[in-house]
C-alpha cells in the first residue's frame, strides 16, 4: 500500500502546529485544546485563525471536559452550541464521542449530535475504545446516523496492538463509516498499521 494513498490526520492545539503539520504533509487536523487530557475543544478564536491560514481541512474536536465521556443535559447543550459555531465557521467536521454510564455506547444522544452537526463529517472518538467490547460497539457505531468516521486503537494502547481488532472492524461486513487509526501512529510504523489492517486513514500527534 504505497504511501501517498495514505490520509493522515494530525492532532494539534496550536495554530503553528496546524501550520507545521501542513507543510510536513498532512492532509487534514483535529484541531484541540489541552491534548494533555486527550484533547478538549478549541477556542473559537483559534478555530477561525486555523480556517482563515490552512488549506487542508480541520476537524474540530467537541468535549467540554476531561474525564470520561458520560455527559449532563447541560453539557449536551453546551456540545451543542459548540457544534453550531463550528458549523457556522467552516470547518469540515467534529469530532465527539459519548458513553453511558455502563460502558456502551450512549445512542440517543450520539445521533441528537450527530444530526445536529449534519451536514458535517462527524468522527467518534476514542471514547470506543473505552466500551466493554469495541466490535460490539463498532457494529451500533454503523447504524447510527450521521457518523462518518470513528478514531480507534482497537481497545489496545496503540494502533500496533489493536492491529488484529483494527482489522476485524475494517472488514466487518456491515461496515459504511470509515476506520481512523490512531494510537501511537509514527511516520516509522504507519504503513506497517496500514499493511496489516487495510486502514488507509491513520491519525497521531507525531505521524508526520
Amino acid at each position: 500500500m504505497a504511501t501517498k494513498n495514505l490520509i493522515l490526520e494530525v492532532c494539534v492545539e496550536t495554530l503553528e502546529d496546524a501550520l507545521t503539520a501542513e507543510k510536513r504533509g498532512a492532509n487534514r487536523v483535529e484541531l484541540c485544546s489541552a491534548l494533555d487530557q486527550d484533547g478538549l475543544t478549541p477556542s473559537n478564536e483559534l478555530t477561525l485563525q486555523c480556517l482563515q491560514q490552512l488549506s487542508i481541512p480541520i476537524m474540530a474536536m467537541i468535549r467540554p471536559r476531561g474525564g470520561n465521556f458520560v455527559y449532563s443535559e447541560a453539557e449536551l447543550k453546551q456540545m451543542e452550541a459548540e457544534i453550531e459555531f463550528f458549523k457556522q465557521a467552516g470547518v469540515e467536521g467534529v469530532v465527539f464521542g459519548l458513553l453511558t454510564l455502563e460502558g456502551s455506547i450512549d445512542i440517543e444522544n450520539t445521533g441528537r449530535l450527530a444530526k445536529l452537526a449534519s451536514p458535517l463529517k462527524v468522527t467518534f472518538h476514542k471514547a470506543i475504545d473505552y466500551t466493554a467490547d469495541v466490535l460490539k460497539s463498532f457494529q451500533e457505531l454503523n447504524q447510527i446516523d450521521g457518523i462518518s468516521s470513528v478514531l480507534t486503537s482497537g481497545g489496545m494502547d496503540t494502533a500496533w496492538n489493536g492491529r488484529n481488532v483494527l482489522r476485524q472492524m475494517q472488514e466487518l461486513r456491515e461496515r459504511r463509516i470509515e476506520i481512523i487509526a490512531a494510537g501511537k501512529v509514527l511516520p516509522e510504523n504507519k504503513d506497517q498499521i496500514a499493511e496489516f489492517t487495510g486502514i488507509t486513514e491513520l491519525h497521531g500527534k507525531r505521524i508526520v
